[in-house]
C-alpha cells in the first residue's frame, strides 16, 4: 500500500522525497508551485548516460515517479490509501538532456477509482523546451475492508 508518510509529506510545500529508493538513488526533492507538484533532480556524475549527457533510463525514472507522486497527492484525505502500479508508461525524448538540474511535473488526465491516466513532462531551464514527455497508466489496488458477519440471532 501507499505510505501514509509518503502522502503527508506530499501536503507540504516542498521536502526531500528519501522515503522512495529510487527517488534518493537519484536525490529527488520537490516543491509545490500553484497547484503543481515540480519534482527536482540535481545533475550528478552518476546520472550521464553518453559523455555529457544525461541518461535516458534517468529521465524515465523522473518522469514515471512525477506521475506516481502526483497520483498519490490526488488521493482523498482521510480514506485508506491504494497501491499504486504503473501499468504502461511510454516515453517520448525531444531533446538530449545537458549536465544541469531537470524538473519535472504531471497532471492527471483521468482520475478512476481503478484507472488514473496521466501525462508527465521534464524540462532544464525553460518550461517551454521540455527534454521529454510520457504518458503514464496506473492501476490502483485499494485495500479489502474486511466484512463484518451478521450477528447470530
Amino acid at each position: 500500500m501507499t505510505s501514509p508518510l509518503l502522502a503527508a509529506t506530499l501536503k507540504n510545500a516542498s521536502g526531500r522525497l528519501d522515503l522512495l529508493p529510487y527517488a534518493a538513488l537519484l536525490d529527488l526533492s520537490f516543491e509545490r508551485v500553484g497547484d503543481e507538484l515540480h519534482l527536482i533532480m540535481p545533475f550528478d556524475d552518476t546520472l550521464i548516460g553518453s559523455p555529457g549527457r544525461l541518461h535516458g533510463g534517468a529521465i524515465a525514472g523522473l518522469l514515471e515517479l512525477a506521475g506516481l507522486l502526483t497520483v498519490i497527492a490526488a488521493q482523498p484525505d482521510g480514506e485508506a490509501l491504494p497501491r499504486v502500479r504503473p501499468v504502461t508508461v511510454t516515453v517520448d525524448y525531444m531533446r538530449e538532456g545537458a549536465a544541469t538540474e531537470s524538473r519535472a511535473t504531471a497532471s492527471i488526465t483521468k482520475l478512476g477509482r481503478r484507472v488514473v491516466n496521466v501525462q508527465a513532462q521534464v524540462w532544464q531551464g525553460s518550461r517551454d523546451k521540455p527534454i521529454a514527455a510520457a504518458h503514464i497508466n496506473f492501476v490502483l489496488d485499494w485495500p479489502q475492508v474486511p466484512v463484518q458477519p451478521a450477528p447470530v440471532p
